[in-house]
């Protein structure tokens, strides 16, 4: 029994960080304190605090302490633990949004660009982040088929020599894995592309311009088309970056509108000089105290994958300024400014940040509402539906095949009400032969459960409900699976009416109705409809490539890369069908002989074989 009056007077007089834990043993707040025994004993003195604080103390049935040699070490490590168990009553982000970087990687000896969304100190050159993923897709993919820059992980050092790949046959890449191109060449382009994120688009329009004239001048009008539509996509995209003159400097300009517990945060990117995205962001906030808030952000924010500027420019100063600039120049690697400027341009652009924040709460409290009944709401009606502490995790899963064939398994993971799509996987069937379920699902989950301490990404974490596309038998298919790795995980299923839509959970060998008005019905109807989206749509893919592989694969002297070839040129199996030997021999990678050998294939009925 855990004695909370006598476990305060045990507490020592050092700095550390506290973790308070609930009746069913969830941690559910990580704090952090340079005198462990004030600041946990100032929990259970009588005192004003906000709703949700006092509602936090009523939970705690025990709590445990780590002591560390210093504030600093106590702040990283209450971070780290914050960040790794995403407790209830912390100040946390609503959304967990992340946006992509551009990175190349100018340590190798040819240069690959790709987008990725973790910053990494590891030599190569990052941009961003960007806001607008889909412009800143058509303008990678501009720039591979005017550079023909490389996007495989092959370790190229000059030495191996390979076959290219499919984009060198079609022209959007250069071939340096061929041997055939001189590390200055290949360079050539990716410094054009470097100059184009560092501010400079003047090399890449002049680029275009050469390759439009020069389809023009060789009649090729529809290529020629094609590049004029690039230049006009670069011009519109430089026109549109906001330039903030003289701030040559990297910087993120954060402001902060908080009301009622509730709290936006806009950040405005601004990279050499120009303003190349915004976003905001949604906190559940445990204080009214916007110094407080606003530090458990950045603490946040820069915990995760964001890039750290040289400067960040805030609307309100944080607590522990020192501590917070001490950490983040430590992970940058270098110095971070922390400021909050009172006058001039940098001023003006905070305030600019901070109306947009006040903008959004005022406008979307309403929504901001709505959207907590719909995920958070929902989640807290379905822990007590089931009579279990409210679930953060939640991962779903379902079988699809037709007839045994191809069969598949999906996963897919919700946390605190909302999907998180980084998070779900989907599993091949590779142990059962024909339409078993049951015994699908016992694979799917043993592989997805054994793994688990095996991989060291979001894999390793435990969901604390799996919901079960059906009833008794899936379940008992699961507890099968959970019960021999001796997982304490609760298993639910989602049962249907005869005509497929969701009646009732069945749970602890009960089936429990639900209300169809309510925020959890909805939450559980939408999280079956996605798994079972999922689970199909990964079918029909497999399914789909292997009535490809059944009709190419059988002709001689068609192999991986032909195949891929023909579908990409002719687009369907009908339009091969059709096509002249003269029209298959057109295709990359094809000749002659091969087109002769496709074309015989499709007519030997023709001549009567």
């Amino acid at each position: 029994m855990f004695d909370i009056k006598e476990e305060l007077k045990k507490l020592p007089d050092s700095p550390g960080v506290y973790i308070m834990h609930d009746k069913a043993d969830n941690i559910i707040y990580v704090g952090k304190a340079i005198n462990l025994k004030r600041r946990v004993s100032s929990y259970f003195q009588t005192r004003p605090r906000s709703p949700k604080i006092e509602k936090m103390i009523s939970l705690i049935d025990h709590f445990e302490y780590i002591m560390v040699e210093s504030e600093m070490e106590a702040f990283v490590l209450e971070c780290n633990l914050i960040k790794e168990n995403r407790p209830k009553y912390n100040t946390m982000l609503m959304d967990d949004k992340t946006y992509p970087f551009v990175k190349i990687t100018l340590f190798e000896k040819y240069p690959k660009i790709h987008l990725t969304r973790h910053h990494e100190k590891d030599g190569a050159k990052y941009y961003g982040p960007y806001t607008n993923v889909t412009a800143l897709k058509e303008i990678l993919k501009m720039f591979r088929k005017l550079y023909g820059y490389r996007t495989c992980n092959k370790k190229l050092d000059g030495q191996c020599v390979e076959r290219p790949c499919l984009y060198h046959q079609v022209g959007e890449c250069m071939g340096p894995c061929s041997g055939n191109v001189a590390p200055e060449e290949y360079k050539k382009g990716i410094d054009e592309i470097v100059r184009f994120f560092e501010g400079d688009s003047s090399s890449v329009k002049k680029s275009l311009k050469a390759k439009m004239l020069e389809c023009s001048e060789n009649m090729e009008f529809e290529k020629a088309a094609g590049f004029r539509d690039m230049l006009q996509n670069v011009e519109e995209l430089s026109q549109t970056q906001r330039v903030t003159a003289g701030f040559e400097m990297n910087r993120d300009v954060i402001g902060i509108a908080l009301k009622d517990y509730k709290a936006v945060v806009q950040v405005f990117f601004v990279r050499s000089g120009k303003m190349v995205g915004r976003e905001h962001y949604l906190l559940e906030a445990e204080s009214d105290d916007k110094k407080e808030v606003l530090t458990e952000f950045v603490k946040q924010f820069y915990g995760g994958t964001a890039l750290i500027p040289k400067e960040i420019l805030l609307s309100e100063d944080l607590e522990e300024k020192e501590l917070v600039a001490g950490w983040l120049s430590e992970n940058a690697g270098r110095k971070v400014i922390l400021t909050t400027p009172q006058k001039g341009k940098k001023e003006k652009l905070v305030e600019l940040a901070v109306s947009n924040a006040e903008n959004l709460l005022a406008k979307d409290a309403e929504k901001l509402l709505r959207e907590a009944e719909r995920t958070t709401g929902a989640i807290e009606e379905l822990g007590e539906l089931l009579g279990i502490e409210a679930p953060v995790r939640i991962e779903s899963y379902d079988i699809s095949n037709t007839a045994g064939f191809e069969s598949v398994g999906s996963m897919v993971v919700y946390e605190n009400g909302k999907q998180k799509k980084s998070d779900y996987r989907r599993f091949k069937i590779k142990t059962v032969e024909g339409p078993d379920d049951y015994a699908s699902m016992r694979e799917v989950l043993t592989r997805r459960f054994t793994h688990a301490s095996d991989r060291n990404d979001s894999f390793t974490k435990l969901p604390d409900l799996i919901l079960m596309d059906g009833g008794r038998g899936q379940v008992n298919a699961a507890l099968e699976v959970t019960e021999s790795l001796g997982l304490d995980i609760q298993i639910c299923g989602m049962v249907k009416d005869d005509h497929h839509r969701t009646r009732g959970l069945y749970f602890e060998n009960e089936e429990l109705p639900i209300d169809t008005s309510s925020e959890c019905f909805k939450l559980i109807t939408r999280i079956q409809d996605e798994t079972h989206r999922f689970a199909i749509e990964y079918h029909k893919s497999l399914r789909s490539k292997a009535q490809v592989r059944s009709v190419l694969d059988d002709i001689e002297g068609i192999g991986a890369t032909r195949r891929r070839s023909l579908i990409k040129h002719f687009e369907t199996i009908t339009a091969i069908k059709e096509a002249s030997t003269e029209e298959l021999a057109k295709a990359p990678g094809m000749n002659i002989k091969a087109a002769q050998a496709v074309f015989d294939f499709f007519h030997k009925n023709d001549k009567g074989e």
